[in-house]
């Protein structure tokens, strides 16, 4: 019986080397027989044990001797003990189970059994085995300093920064032609900037350009009322660098920089006394017969060299419709002296050209002569006129100023009236000829002083003080030099177009 019940107990229970075996479900439950595979051991049978039952019992042990052998020699010195006892512990059961389904059964079941989980035990074994190994031949590698692990990758010839792949710098961006002129334009901006500022320095150090003269004030005529330098100036139209005619003209401008009445025209560039006046004329040319009544006023007043470079020089600005326009820089076309007279009811502006010593077409068509005069009255500002004929910001003057109106439309010109911005004049021709016309007649009084020079020789005198001061200038632009322009960006003075 004992026999019986071991055989059906094995084949029962087939041995599987991967999972533990499912408890075998047989028809008929027998008293004895095994019912939970995963059992330490299987339960003692009544009675004396069989033969069988010893020999399967010394095979077993044997076979554990010589499985724990077998593991004890594969096991490394990095094996922990709780992974040991992971490997023995499978192993246990894998020979109980063996043990369990070869209960009275034949001999070779259980070796098989047995052989199979040893192999997969030392397959798992070996496998924690190995990497316990790896591990801690890691950990017995002594960590490096600092400045030891990098004076290793010095050795090595690179270091962590320079292992990293270097970053491709991207490639500089194509200047296009049009990126090219602006850089060009900026740089010749720059630097004639600096040559100005330098011309700036040399005409502030300059003091015997005006010389005060005792003798010269007592017989300085009363109709004279103001004398200095005057310049002539146009302005082309927007993107035309090169005008060939009055219709490319936008605008012409007149300087005016008084000097004191008594004094005399030294050597060298004009000094700057922040005097200057800008005056507009929209008619873009001066009166050319004596028919010719154009309307100038006052742009700007009490300006330095530097102010007028700033209004004269060129701009940039952009426009939806044709892109990027351009206003070209101003352009001198005259250079001489100047008064300002009065012949009782009536005032003069009159002129006498220094530069250039012939004159062309330019200044022909702008109305300039070697001498000239103009009839000047002042626009009262608080009378009503023509739209064509007021601007939008007309002077305000202080009360006795505005008093020489006497409510009248206009009065004769008075240089004190040219110190505020919006003043409106009208300029009458008169010495169109080659003349300065009555601007330079003698009042009364002054003809029965002896002491008195006529208006005329004073503005002759002014003419050759002036010709001699511009001989010896070391540039052969006057106004080039007395307003400390740079020829990188002006043109210089011409008499063609």
């Amino acid at each position: 019986m004992a026999g019986t019940r071991s055989r059906s107990g094995a084949k029962a229970t087939s041995p599987n080397t991967s999972t533990p075996p499912k408890p075998a479900n047989t028809a008929s439950k027998k008293r004895g027989a095994p019912t939970d595979s995963s059992a330490e051991a299987p339960k003692r049978k009544r009675g004396r044990p069989s033969k069988a039952s010893k020999a399967l019992e010394a095979t077993q042990k044997k076979e554990e001797a010589k499985e724990q052998k077998t593991l004890e020699e594969t096991l490394t010195d990095g094996a922990t003990n709780g992974e040991a006892a992971n490997g023995e512990e499978k192993d246990e059961e894998a020979n109980a189970n063996g043990a369990n389904g070869a209960d009275g059964g034949e001999k070779m079941t259980g070796v098989e059994t047995n052989g199979n989980v040893e192999e997969e035990a030392k397959e798992q074994t070996n496998g924690h085995a190995e990497a316990e190994s790896s591990n801690k031949k890691d950990e017995e590698k002594p960590t490096p300093a600092n400045g030891e692990e990098k004076s290793a990758e010095k050795t090595n010839g690179t270091t962590s920064e320079d292992a990293k792949p270097q970053e491709t710098e991207e490639p500089a961006k194509e200047k296009n032609a049009f990126d090219e002129v602006k850089s060009d334009e900026a740089d010749a901006h720059k630097s004639a900037e600096k040559e100005q500022d330098t011309k700036n320095e040399e005409i502030k150090a300059n003091n015997d350009s005006v010389v005060e003269d005792s003798a010269r004030e007592a017989a300085i005529p009363s109709s004279i009322l103001e004398k200095g330098i005057i310049y002539f100036f146009f302005r082309a139209r927007v993107n035309i660098d090169e005008p060939q005619g009055i219709e490319d003209v936008a605008r012409s401008y007149i300087v005016l920089r008084p000097i004191p009445l008594g004094a005399k025209i030294g050597d060298g560039p004009l000094q700057d006394d922040g005097k200057a006046r800008l005056l507009a004329l929209p008619k873009k040319m001066l009166p050319k017969s004596r028919n010719d009544r154009f309307l100038m006023f006052v742009e700007k007043q009490g300006l330095t060299i530097k102010d007028l470079r700033e209004q004269f020089s060129g701009t940039e600005y952009a426009t939806k419709t044709v892109g990027t326009s351009q206003t070209p820089s101003a352009t001198p076309f005259a250079e001489g002296v100047y008064a300002i007279t009065s012949t009782g009811r009536e005032s003069h502006l009159a002129y006498t050209v220094t530069v250039p010593k012939e004159i062309g077409e330019i200044q022909k068509e702008l109305g300039i002569n070697t001498k000239g005069s103009f009839v000047c009255s002042v626009k009262n500002p608080e009378a009503p006129g023509p739209a064509n004929a007021t601007i939008d910001n007309p002077a305000k003057y202080p009360k006795e100023l505005q008093a020489k109106f006497r409510g009248l439309r206009w009065t004769p010109l008075d240089p004190e009236l040219l110190d505020y911005e919006g003043t409106q004049f009208l300029v009458i021709g008169e010495g169109v000829d080659g003349g300065f016309g009555k601007a330079v007649d003698e009042v009364k009084k002054d003809a029965k002083d002896e002491t008195k020079e006529k208006p005329e020789e004073e503005l002759e005198k002014l003419e050759e003080e002036d010709h001699d001061r511009v001989e010896g200038l070391k540039e052969n632009d006057p106004v080039f030099a007395d307003l400390g322009l740079s020829s990188k960006e002006y043109s210089h003075l011409e008499t063609t177009w």
